[in-house]
């Protein structure tokens, strides 16, 4: 159902957007479009920045294993 609605909205804001003219129109589609895309980017580094924060935690027996190890190495 919001898929059906951001459609209809998105349909309504492009009709709008060439109502005004290729210069206004033209403008605003392009920063709603970059700033959109921004967003977005944002949003991924943020998500890869949690996810390898949490991947290299490790628990309290899988960092003695790895001080064991290490140690028997030497």
């Amino acid at each position: 159902m919001q898929l059906v609605l951001s459609i209809i909205l998105s349909v309504i804001l492009g009709y709008l957007l060439l109502m005004t003219g290729p210069l206004v129109g033209g403008l605003l589609a392009f920063g709603i479009i970059a700033g959109t895309l921004f967003r977005g980017l944002y949003l991924l580094s943020d998500i890869q920045k949690r996810l390898s924060k949490d991947i290299s935690k490790l628990s309290k027996a899988q960092q003695a294993r790895e001080n064991h190890l290490a140690q028997r190495e030497h």
